[in-house]
């Protein structure tokens, strides 16, 4: 197994604060009213798309008979 026989330098730890930034990052920027009229219009959109698809896919999804007529194909007719 290798050891290190050099010293390792801690000094870099306990001098951290000097090299610390002191530059702030920009502000972030604020959404225009277009923006926000965009967001909402998209996120209207998705609702609508799922409100339909559930509107439209509930009928499918019912496991009942459709109607209440039962439909035989012409081979069962037995004529």
């Amino acid at each position: 197994m290798l050891r290190r026989r050099e010293a390792v330098p801690f000094a870099f730890v306990a001098e951290s604060d000097h090299f610390r930034s002191n530059v702030t990052p920009p502000p972030k920027e604020r959404l225009t009213a277009s923006q926000y009229l965009g967001r909402g219009l998209l996120g209207l959109t998705v609702v609508a798309g799922l409100v339909g698809s559930l509107v439209f896919g509930m009928p499918a999804l019912g496991g009942g008979d459709a109607g209440g007529r039962q439909h035989q194909s012409e081979a069962s007719d037995g004529r």
